[in-house]
């Protein structure tokens, strides 16, 4: 696959970051992952926004504009001939030296990759995430940071019981998010959202979600899980049903209705 590393087009294999960069040594840095269909990126601007958001909290400068940023994307699908696809675009605080400030003058690392778009599985059976809490009262828990430590162990977690993803808890024991996903709830007929404020991360296709569907946040304790008719999980990529946890069943078991009429229009 070719990159874009810095504004250059290289081959992913033939690329270098300095071993002193940020975004490796400390996890300095952001990332956003885009949806592209027909060769036109999903929610541009609602990334952008939210990575610029993630930028100012770490003292990151961006590279270019929104609209320059979106040119790059763009040709970077075309070059690897990919019209459906899924962008990564990686933003680090770039070389420093050593300790936990950055110098005074930042040089940062930006890289777009493309990779053909994967086909979701149509539903996700979770476990709650005994290993890790998310920090909910922390400004990391509202941008998109290169340090996904906790969600790996989740993660792993996750695998060695034998299912696809692991809901995790806030500091207060409320239900936050999964490992790479929004969590939503139909109870009683609502479509309710775990609040930012409790540790969920401000996803663009959460957003959408609740601007388009009245979908409403609202703190969901691990009870509620047994109290939903239906559940899904929700990222760039799309839409997935959870029908269970911990091998507990939501509702029957199957996808529900609106999560699949909202698996197909979003």
């Amino acid at each position: 696959m070719i990159i874009d590393l810095n504004g250059k087009h290289i081959e992913s294999s033939d690329a270098s970051i300095d071993v002193a960069d940020r975004g490796f040594t400390l996890g300095d840095g952001i990332f956003e992952t885009i949806r592209v269909r027909g060769g036109k990126p999903d929610r541009f601007a609602a990334h952008m926004t939210r990575m610029r958001h993630g930028a100012k909290t770490l003292g990151i400068p961006m590279p270019t504009t929104d609209s320059g940023i979106e040119k790059r994307l763009i040709k970077i699908v075309k070059t690897n001939d990919l019209s459906d696809a899924v962008v990564r675009i990686t933003l680090s605080h770039g070389p420093g030296p050593r300790g936990l400030l950055p110098p005074e003058t930042t040089t940062p690392t930006f890289v777009i990759a493309a990779s053909p778009l994967p086909t979701l599985a149509p539903s996700v059976k979770a476990i709650l995430a005994m290993t890790v809490r998310r920090n909910e009262f922390s400004a990391s828990s509202e941008i998109k940071s290169l340090s996904y430590v906790d969600n790996v162990i989740a993660r792993r977690e996750a695998a060695e019981y034998g299912a696809d993803d692991a809901l995790i808890l806030n500091t207060q024991g409320r239900l936050a998010e999964s490992t790479i996903s929004n969590l939503f709830l139909m109870i009683n007929g609502a479509l309710l959202t775990p609040p930012v404020s409790d540790g969920a991360l401000p996803g663009v296709m959460r957003a959408d979600l609740i601007s388009r569907f009245r979908a409403e946040e609202h703190p969901l304790e691990v009870d509620d899980l047994a109290k939903a008719e239906e559940a899904f999980l929700t990222n760039a990529l799309g839409v997935r049903a959870l029908i269970a946890v911990a091998d507990h069943p939501i509702g029957d078991g199957e996808p529900g209705l609106i999560t699949q009429m909202l698996a197909a229009r979003l």
